[in-house]
């Protein structure tokens, strides 16, 4: 028995976007089950594709009409590196038209979810993370706000754009931040598998304890985006990174490996891209526990460790998560998430330790 599978490439052609979906046939007696994960987190996943297995286009553009600036081909940001060495985007400002890429990706008109984690006393930081994404993340396009919480009659009521809602999804209280920082992972997977699947395209995995500042739009949007993270993305060695080193962990990355260091507050995808690292980041820590081993730095130990065998194809400058505790250096044009000054052994349940 032999079913199609479909691998999806981008292409940016002049102002359209351009979906090349090259079908194949596969023997399903091959395929692994949908609970395995590999070491580095690959998983096959299937898509609809036409009987006789040939690849299809589909192109997306814009209308025409719309004036924007001519794009230079000698002219760009001097001071940053705006190409990764796999040859996808690094993003910075001034490194793409926010008019061109919205009348895009308005066409396409995707649905965006944004899973955050209140638990405990984070609710406090629900009220100035909506309302400063109703003003800056993806305004005008489709967006859920899926809150998981312990507290759910703390949600704070806000006032919220056309095509915006909000979703709680009640989740157990924890003793341990480490607790609910490792929990996102598997309630997250749970979640889409139940419910989010079927009401997004793309998936963003954010830290509540933060505030929009600027836009923050459809420039980020790939198959799998990752952020750099602010303290370790300009000279720091790979050696030097704070990955997992111990390896009697999944997350283990050898001394003379790594490109980047990412984050964990922000981080984004296809829906099943980001299914997929989810549940390698869940499986992999519960993987750990079993073993009685925590990742140095928890999911973000994981997370790396899949980003650097299952390249992401959009890496964000860390415009795109900062911090309020840090100042904004040259190259940082503009912040358009930061991370809140907080007392974390006030707000933590384990006075954070």
């Amino acid at each position: 028995m032999v079913r199609n599978i479909s691998s999806t490439f981008i292409l940016s052609i002049g102002a359209s976007l351009l979906f090349l979906i090259f079908c194949q046939l596969l023997d399903v007696n091959s395929e692994p089950e949908a609970t395995q994960v590999s070491e580095t987190g690959r998983e096959v996943l299937t898509a609809d594709c036409p009987e006789n297995g040939n690849w299809r286009v589909r192109l997306h553009g814009m209308q025409p009409g719309l004036k924007y600036a001519q794009p230079s081909t000698q002219n760009g940001r001097p001071d940053v590196n705006a190409v990764t060495n796999w040859n996808v985007p690094l993003v910075w400002e001034g490194t793409f038209d926010p008019v061109v890429l919205d009348a895009i990706y308005k066409n396409m008109d995707p649905r965006i979810a944004v899973v955050v984690f209140a638990v405990g006393k984070y609710t406090r930081f629900l009220k100035g993370f909506l309302e400063s994404g109703e003003k800056y993340f993806l305004v005008d396009f489709r967006v859920t706000y899926y809150i998981f919480t312990d507290h759910e009659q703390e949600v704070p009521h806000i006032k919220l754009g056309k095509g915006r809602k909000v979703l709680v999804l009640n989740v157990p209280s924890a003793v341990r931040w480490q607790d609910v920082v490792l929990g996102r992972m598997k309630w997250a997977t749970i979640a889409i598998d139940k419910q989010i699947r079927d009401e997004a395209d793309y998936l963003f995995m954010m830290d509540i304890d933060s505030i929009f500042y600027n836009r923050f739009g459809v420039e980020s949007l790939s198959q799998l985006s990752a952020v750099l993270h602010r303290g370790y993305y300009k000279s720091t060695k790979r050696e030097d990174f704070p990955y997992e080193r111990r390896p009697m962990s999944k997350a283990y990355i050898p001394l003379d490996e790594g490109d980047y260091y990412y984050t964990a507050a922000v981080w984004g995808g296809y829906l099943e891209d980001m299914y997929t690292l989810v549940k390698y980041c869940y499986m992999q820590s519960e993987e750990d526990a079993n073993n009685k081993i925590e990742a140095v730095w928890q999911e973000e130990s994981h997370l790396n460790k899949y980003l650097l065998y299952n390249k992401p194809t959009k890496v964000l400058s860390p415009e795109y998560l900062w911090s309020d505790y840090d100042a904004v250096p040259a190259d940082i044009k503009v912040v358009r998430i930061s991370q809140l000054v907080k007392n974390y052994a006030e707000v933590r349940p384990n006075g954070g330790n």
